[in-house]
This record gives structure tokens, sequence and C-alpha cells, in this order.
């Protein structure tokens, strides 16, 4: 079925535009969390109104445009954004979110499409490429800076980073070992280190018990001296 994003929805689009989903992915997540509304007829046109809208507000020639790059080029964004001790974000920035500060920070209008990003998920600075018309682009220069503070120094944030993928290793090693635990307990098996001694076979009992007999007959049958 059809839906109309009401936020940008990871892997699968960005705020406003209508895209086909699952009905049962739909009714069982998108509509009740308020990501999405089903497409009507109506809504649509009224979508497609307020793109050209918008679109009047972007440039319309390479003069216009390059006027538009060095002011994009001039500028940072700075998103104050709720994130952990090692950096990683309680939610994301987005092309949206982008799009949406450059109009409402610098009178700015860029569609969000063309936006070259994808979501960012931990603080930091970025670079983002911007198609601003035709051939001409722009380097937009983003602050993504912990609610309340500063952005820490490059080594820290490196250092947070890496600490944050080793404790991601550490838990995706833990849940792989936790997975074959139950797998082998519902073979009933047990992993190989915590065997006992090995069992003979029936094959290797009979040649053992064949040999042992030979042996005792070899020393009855012996001449005494």
């Amino acid at each position: 079925m059809q839906v109309v994003l009401r936020q940008d929805v990871e892997s699968l689009g960005l705020r406003g535009e209508v895209v086909n989903v699952a009905r049962g992915y739909a009714r069982n997540y998108l509509l009740p969390r308020g990501l999405a509304e089903v497409a009507t007829p109506g809504l649509v046109r009224e979508l497609e109104r307020r793109d050209e809208q918008r679109a009047r507000h972007e440039a319309q020639s390479v003069e216009e445009a390059q006027a538009i790059a060095k002011r994009l080029e001039a500028a940072e964004l700075r998103f104050d954004v709720s994130a952990g001790p090692t950096g990683s974000l309680f939610g994301s920035v987005t092309a949206t979110n982008v799009a949406d500060r450059l109009w409402e920070d610098h009178k700015v209008r860029i569609d969000r499409r063309k936006i070259a990003m994808d979501s960012i998920k931990r603080i930091g600075r970025y670079t983002v490429p911007i198609e601003v018309f035709g051939e001409v682009g722009a380097e937009l220069r983003l602050a993504v800076v912990p609610e309340g503070g500063e952005l820490p120094s490059e080594e820290e944030l490196a250092a947070a980073a890496a600490a944050e993928a080793a404790e991601t290793s550490a838990a995706a090693e833990e849940h792989e070992a936790a997975e074959q635990a139950v797998a082998h307990a519902i073979a009933g098996e047990e992993p190989a280190d915590e065997l006992g001694p090995a069992v003979p076979n029936a094959a290797e009992e009979d040649a053992a018990t064949g040999e042992s007999a030979a042996s005792a007959g070899s020393a009855v049958d012996e001449p005494v001296e």
C-alpha cells in the first residue's frame, strides 16, 4: 500500500515522500507510531502543490546557483543534539533536518533529495555535498554538538568512537556465543571442550575383547618346562 512519510525513516525514505510498503508494516508500525499516513489522492495533490511552491524558491539559473553555493560554502550549520557518553546520538540528523535548517537560518531552499548524506548518528564535524543547480554544487559544513556542550577534540572523538566499536564487537561476540550455546542445547550436544573422555564404540570394544582372549589362550597353550 502507498503511504506518505511524516518523518524520515531509515532505509525507507524522507519526510513527505510517497512510498510503497507492505500493508502489515504500515498498519502495525508506521501508522500507529505517526511515522506515516495513508496516501489519499487529496494528500498526494497537496504534497505536489507544496513541492511546486518550494521549487520556486530554489535556484533557477547557473548564476543564481553560484551565488547560493558561495553562501553555503561560507556557512556552518550547528545541530545541538542529545547524545550518550560515547558520542552516539539519541536519534539522528538527516537530509530533511539540513534542508529545514538551511531555510530557517539562511532562507536558502534546497531539495532534501539533493543533499548527499546518510543519517548522522554521532557527534562530530561533517562536510556534506549539495547539488544546487545542474552541475553547480557546494560543500556544506555541519557541526553536530552534544546538547548543552561543545564538541570534544578530534582525538577525543576518535577515542570515543573506538571505545564504542570495541563495546559493540564484544556484545556481538557474546551474543554469538549465547546463540551457539542455545543451538547446542537444542541439539542435545555439548561444546567439544566440555566433553568427557572418549567412549570406545562397539567395534573397538569387540576388537579389544578378541585381542585379550587371544592373549589368554596363547598363555594357556604354552608348554610348561
